[in-house]
């Protein structure tokens, strides 16, 4: 989807929760944001590594 951006002049994150997905995922580290839609299948593993998010990835897959 998209980067946000925390105002940083408040230092605070506002969403207009009517512009994203109805499913999905806000990751908040190091004073970035991202914001991803979640697969209507599969996973989204957040990779972290000494305590900040190294890695998003995400696994579709299908019903058989």
């Amino acid at each position: 989807m998209k980067d946000i951006v925390i105002d940083p002049s408040t230092m605070k994150l506002e969403l207009d929760i009517m512009e994203i997905g109805p499913a999905c995922v806000v990751v908040i580290c190091d004073g970035k944001v991202k914001i991803r839609e979640l697969p209507p299948h599969g996973e989204y593993k957040i990779v972290t590594h000494q305590g900040k998010v190294k890695r998003m990835r995400r696994e579709e897959g299908e019903e058989f």
